[in-house]
């Protein structure tokens, strides 16, 4: 190693000095383009046929209110010892009580609630099944099963909502306790 003053034969001290100066330069600028080049990532490219969309579907809440209730009228049971006859109501309105074991009287008429909410939606309607109980003894009970219409579309039907039916049937035999059967729909819907 040598101490002092560095000269480089042919050439000036300060030749020498700036030569020295050049070469911290140089090697302090590689060492910047080499951290440049580490650091800057990679070019973004973007897809060759079509950016993602977002969007973002708003609709006003439902609102669900009865309008009126199941009826199955009267039922009068036959003499004898029988079980299963059906007697019931679709949700178009159409009774049934086929049975030579039945005999049915007084009005009938489906459920009716109405649903609004936004235009030209697709609603599901839950009605699971409901249980009867006789007004007499509150013990006694027929279960009725629920035609549902599983969904309704709104339409255009706007502010002023759409009416939909539910129909249902029970079944009875000859052991069927006397009284007035009553229960309460569950209905809920949902976009």
């Amino acid at each position: 190693m040598v101490n002092g003053p560095v000269t480089v034969a042919g050439c000036s001290a300060a030749a020498t000095k700036w030569g020295l100066d050049m070469k911290k330069v140089l090697n302090l600028a590689l060492a910047a383009t080499a951290v440049a080049f580490t650091a800057t990532p990679a070019l973004a490219v973007a897809p060759s046929d079509k950016n993602a969309t977002a969007t973002a579907r708003v609709v006003k809440p439902l609102t669900l209110s009865w309008q009126r209730d199941l009826d199955l009228g009267t039922i009068v049971l036959g003499p004898g010892s029988w079980s299963g006859a059906s007697v019931g109501i679709t949700r178009a309105g159409v009774f049934s009580c086929a049975n030579a074991n039945t005999t049915c009287s007084g009005a009938t008429q489906t459920a009716q609630y109405k649903v609004t909410g936004t235009n030209n939606q697709v609603v599901t309607v839950t009605a699971p099944n409901v249980t009867l109980t006789n007004q007499n003894d509150n013990v006694s009970t027929l279960v009725m099963t629920v035609d549902n219409p599983g969904t309704v579309n709104l339409g255009n039907s706007g502010s002023s909502g759409l009416i939909f039916a539910l129909g249902g049937s029970v079944t009875v035999a000859s052991t069927t306790p006397d009284g007035t059967y009553f229960g309460t729909f569950n209905v809920t819907v949902n976009y």
